[in-house]
């Protein structure tokens, strides 16, 4: 018979980044909170995702910035990649945010317990001998890296978790996979001195944004020297003396030092007892209804393991939803059309709302306006190409923004207002943008789409 480990208000298997946002809101709300976690606190996102990626690709940057430096007047000598150093300053950034996360997580009395936890009633979850009574139950176990069948060696063929670890800099790398995962790394490992292919068995790069942001991504990758394989599926790979030789459908092959798969990630629901309980699942994920129930007692789920936008900050939105749906505060369903998304290669491609392509499935009559970032004083000071798009409905409001230049991610917090206020052209247009931004192209595709462009760059 299992010990008990005690009842409480919530019980959450897995603290990344929705399951720990659900238990800082939950234990703000007066609710007694446990946290069920097998590895570390702020899971994929904190040490295996988000974090240390775009700390890579600030290495990357910096490198690039100091081999570009004559053509901003500074000299400056390139002398190579410090792995050691890259992964020391890597590391700092993780281990400070860790931290301070182990240090919020316990100041607000939330009972984290450590180990693998699996589902054994529809209001408890196990782990070990002990058992935890939830009078609501949370899944937010997350997800890892899919593999297509291809033989992980860690040293040959690598997913982004082995890459993070990686001791010196391959000398050719093909990335399976051209979605943010697959153009991110590229970014890293072109930015480093590989040389690198991505492989993508669909037509574009980063194939779920506006094909216009695709092709101007593409652009720049051409330009950066990363090659590309579009519409091309992968067929095999196998392990040689100096590397890996990659066969595409048709026939191709391609050989390199490494091979690394990006090809997406999925749920990590095997075994954990969801089904015994009666959790509906699909390939893997659990379904749930737009109150991220499943259905089944008082059990909800989040983040990765359900079939929404695989993003931390999505994860942190949904967990304080659940929080708050919880304790009976009634908030609003989460629009994910009105998520912003960011891809952090160089060029950084950014977008939130429809694409065209989605804007017209829907029946929308749109009208579209691309501002080219030529004409934008801080893209050219930080020597950046690129462009704005903005579509709209006919006489109607925004129905999303596509960008794509250096460091557009952050104009994302105004397109959301934008876009999830059902702004009018006319009405964004009125507004004042400080010069010299790059929010300013922002404002002038606003301008142009309510008839007045000032300079019209299209």
């Amino acid at each position: 018979m299992s010990e008990s480990g005690g009842t409480f208000d919530l019980v959450i298997l897995g603290a990344g980044s929705g399951g720990y946002a659900a238990a800082l809101r939950a234990a703000e709300l007066d609710m007694s909170v446990a946290l069920i976690e097998k590895d570390k606190l702020g899971g994929t996102c904190l040490h295996y995702g988000c974090i240390p990626t775009k700390a890579l690709l600030h290495s990357g940057e910096v490198a690039d910035s100091t081999r570009d430096s004559e053509n901003f007047g500074v000299k400056a000598s390139f002398d190579g990649i410090d792995m050691a150093g890259v992964h020391k300053y890597k590391n700092k950034v993780i281990n400070g945010l860790h931290k301070g996360l182990t240090g919020l997580i316990k100041s607000r009395n939330i009972t984290v317990v450590e180990g693998e936890g699996k589902v054994t009633g529809t209001d408890e979850i196990t782990v070990g001998n002990t058992a935890y009574k939830g009078r609501n139950i949370l899944l937010a176990s997350g997800s890892k890296p899919k593999t297509l069948g291809v033989d992980i060696d860690g040293e040959k063929t690598i997913t982004s978790e082995e890459a993070l670890k990686l001791e010196h800099v391959p000398s050719s790398v093909v990335i399976l996979g051209g979605g943010i995962i697959g153009v991110e790394f590229a970014s890293v490992y072109r930015s480093f001195g590989a040389e690198v292919t991505i492989v993508e068995a669909l037509d574009h790069l980063v194939p779920s944004e506006d094909e216009d942001s695709s092709k101007l991504l593409e652009r720049a990758f051409r330009k950066r020297g990363i090659k590309y394989e579009l519409g091309t599926p992968f067929e095999s790979v196998k392990t040689t003396e100096s590397g890996v030789s990659v066969t595409l459908q048709g026939g191709k092959t391609i050989d390199a030092e490494l091979l690394h798969v990006a090809v997406g990630r999925g749920p990590v629901s095997d075994g954990l007892g969801y089904e015994d309980v009666g959790v509906r699942m699909e390939r893997g994920f659990v379904k749930v209804d737009e109150n991220l129930h499943t259905g089944v007692g008082n059990i909800y789920a989040l983040g990765d393991l359900i079939e929404t936008w695989q993003l931390a900050h999505v994860g942190f939105a949904e967990g304080i939803f659940v929080a708050e749906r919880i304790a009976g505060l009634n908030p609003p369903a989460i629009d994910y059309d009105g998520v912003p998304r960011i891809t952090y290669c160089d060029p950084e491609v950014a977008s939130v709302g429809l694409t065209a392509k989605v804007a017209r499935e829907r029946g929308y009559d749109i009208v579209e306006k691309n501002y080219n970032l030529g004409g934008n004083g801080k893209s050219q000071i930080l020597q950046t190409q690129g462009a704005v798009k903005v579509v709209a409905e006919k006489d109607g409001p925004v129905l999303g923004v596509h960008m794509v230049g250096a460091r557009v991610g952050e104009l994302t917090t105004e397109g959301q207002l934008i876009y999830n206020w059902e702004a009018l052209p006319a009405e964004v247009a009125q507004l004042i943008h400080p010069h010299p931004t790059q929010s300013e192209a922002l404002g002038e595709a606003h301008l142009a789409l309510a008839g007045k462009p000032l300079h019209d760059h299209d």
